[in-house]
C-alpha cells in the first residue's frame, strides 16, 4: 500500500480518509489488475454495505490523486492498479484471460517511430497487447 503520504493528500484537498476510500485502495492494491465489479466484491467482504457508485467515485477521486491508474483491457470496464506499479504494457492472452506485464522498454522501437513519423506520444501505461501467452500456445 501507498505510505503515508496518500492520507495527507487526502486531508489536503479537504477530503476524509473514509474506511471504504482506504477500503478500495487496499483491494486494488491486493489485486492488482481489477475491475470496479471485482474492487466491490473484495470491499463488501469488510464493509457489506459499500454499493458499486461509492466504489467508482472513489476509484475516480484516488485516480485524481495519482494512487490509483486504468486502463482498459478490452471491450469491458477498466481495470485498476496501484499507480506505484510503475508504467507497464499489458500483455492480455485472448484464450484464458490472463494479463501479465512486461516493462515499457518492450515496445521503445514502435514508441520511437511514432514520435518521429507522426509526432505522437504513445502513452505506453495504457498499452495494452492482445494475443495468446506461453502456456496456451503450447497447449
Amino acid at each position: 500500500m501507498p505510505g503515508e503520504q496518500w492520507q495527507a493528500d487526502l486531508r489536503a484537498r479537504g477530503y476524509r480518509l473514509t474506511p471504504q476510500r482506504q477500503l478500495v485502495l487496499e483491494a486494488v492494491t491486493e489485486l492488482g489488475h481489477a475491475t470496479p465489479d471485482d474492487i466491490a466484491t473484495a470491499v463488501r467482504r469488510t464493509a457489506h454495505g459499500v454499493n458499486i457508485s461509492t466504489v467508482y467515485r472513489t476509484l475516480e477521486l484516488l485516480e485524481e490523486l495519482g494512487l490509483v491508474t486504468h486502463t482498459h483491457l478490452g471491450h469491458g470496464p477498466p481495470t485498476y492498479h496501484a499507480a506505484d506499479d510503475g508504467d507497464h504494457v499489458h500483455l492480455v492472452c485472448r484464450v484464458c484471460g490472463v494479463v501479465s506485464e512486461s516493462p515499457p522498454g518492450l515496445v521503445d522501437g514502435v514508441v520511437q517511430r511514432l514520435l518521429e513519423t507522426d509526432g505522437f506520444r504513445a502513452d505506453v501505461g495504457h498499452l495494452a497487447i492482445f494475443g495468446t501467452c506461453r502456456e496456451c500456445a503450447g497447449a
